[in-house]
């Protein structure tokens, strides 16, 4: 049986008809060279007419290891003349956007294969090292196929009707290690990251809000956010029909928080400094963060003995029974009934006869008393959104660090923002 060695080379290389295969060569420990040429003839762009040859350039491209190794294909670009005087276009280029893109430094197909190996989590300086090329090659690919991968996937920030924004530190950068921070947009109810925009102030997330259509606006129903007056802005600005919702384990944060606070200025006042493992404040600063329920009898006893003991005003009992009936609001099933137990608890707590740290508890329970509440209309969370920085999270920590905004974006929306990867062999990036 006879074999067509250069079909088999072509099928081999696998770079479509028009293409011809004119050597293979490379070096022990080298990368494989493979190289090619058009063999159509093609015609003025400007004026369609025939065009004769005005030289050669080679463009060395990265393409996808073989046989265990790494591959160059070597492509020699012929440069065209038109023969009319007037022709705007005059000279051009051999361009074939399914081996390469124009400026390109990779093969499509490599480019392709790199994205989604940054799509699957996968450190680029480990995608360079496979395909041959540096890390600036292998970013710049990923960037551009992912940018327009993102910008062809019309469909995937549709459909939201919950909303949530939560800040995350990008990097540190500088003589001062200055932090520079993000806020990731988040569908709560799918978890799907829809994008993230630099700083962590209402500007940068009012802006991308606004940017969408009003028919994208109208259909988000529950606005959902931690304790953030910025993030409270943003969408009092860009989404005021939406209704607002505070993230219950923020709430509840806030009130441990509170009862820590309480404990440590009271550890400090009867002891004279920072409390150490005898104290009896200190041995029970788990135990008084502890939801109650989960406490058993005996941790109950100890709780109630230490803080006889070293809680001589009653300060931490007070707050811990804050933190306590706080919890229990969102045991309560009516949004109305709940929304007077907060009332009444803030009242309370801005009694002059409790500390310091529960007046200005009861004063940020009053301010975000519509909040707080309105949970028990839409049982919505920011979990989700608090999910996506993990997964962002999860990229920095695969690159060691990261430095540029532009690049760490296109890296976590790849991973975490759940496009439509059949777009991808569809796309021919600018």
């Amino acid at each position: 049986m006879a074999v067509d060695l250069t079909r088999a080379l072509l099928l081999i290389v696998g770079l479509g008809p028009g293409v011809a295969v004119l050597d293979v060569r490379g070096r022990r420990g080298g990368p494989l060279e493979v190289e090619i040429a058009l063999t159509d003839r093609p015609c003025c762009g400007g004026c369609g007419a025939k065009v004769h040859r005005h030289g050669a350039s080679e463009v060395r491209l990265a393409d996808l290891p073989a046989f265990g190794r790494a591959v160059k294909l070597v492509w020699r670009k012929q440069r065209w003349l038109c023969p009319h005087q007037g022709c705007a276009v005059r000279t051009f280029t051999d361009q074939q956007p399914a081996i390469a893109p124009p400026r390109g430094r990779m093969t499509s197909r490599a480019a392709r294969w790199a994205t989604r190996g940054a799509g699957a989590g996968r450190a680029i300086k480990e995608i360079a090292a496979e395909l041959g090329c540096n890390w600036h090659t292998a970013m710049a690919a990923v960037q551009r196929w992912g940018r327009a991968l993102l910008e062809a996937d019309d469909g995937r920030i549709d459909g939201v009707t919950a909303l949530g924004l939560d800040e995350i530190l990008m990097f540190r950068r500088g003589r001062y290690r200055e932090q520079h921070w993000g806020t990731t947009i988040v569908d709560a109810g799918t978890g799907k990251l829809l994008d993230i925009v630099a700083g962590k102030s209402a500007k940068g997330a009012t802006r991308w809000i606004q940017g969408r259509t009003s028919r994208w606006r109208a259909r988000v129903r529950w606005a959902v956010m931690d304790l953030s007056g910025p993030y409270r802005k943003a969408f009092t600005d860009a989404l005021p029909k939406a209704i607002q919702v505070a993230d219950p384990f923020h709430v509840v944060k806030l009130a441990n928080s509170t009862v820590d606070q309480v404990r440590r200025r009271v550890q400090n006042e009867t002891t004279g400094g920072r409390g150490t493992k005898d104290d009896p404040l200190y041995r029970i600063r788990r135990l008084l963060l502890k939801a109650h329920e989960r406490v058993t009898e005996r941790g109950n006893a100890k709780l109630r003995g230490l803080l006889a003991a070293g809680d001589p005003h009653g300060e931490v009992r007070d707050a811990w029974h804050a933190k306590e009936t706080l919890r229990m609001t969102y045991t309560i099933p009516d949004h109305e009934v709940a929304l007077e137990a907060i009332d009444e608890l803030s009242r309370d707590l801005r009694d002059d006869t409790f500390s310091p740290e529960l007046n200005k508890l009861g004063r940020t329970l009053r301010t975000w008393r519509e909040q707080i509440t309105n949970w028990h209309r839409s049982q919505v969370t920011n979990g989700p959104t608090e999910a996506a920085n993990n997964l962002a999270k999860l990229i920095k920590r695969v690159s060691f660090g990261v430095t540029n905004f532009d690049h760490y974006r296109i890296r976590v929306l790849l991973y975490a923002g759940k496009p439509d990867w059949t777009l991808l062999d569809t796309l021919t990036p600018r």
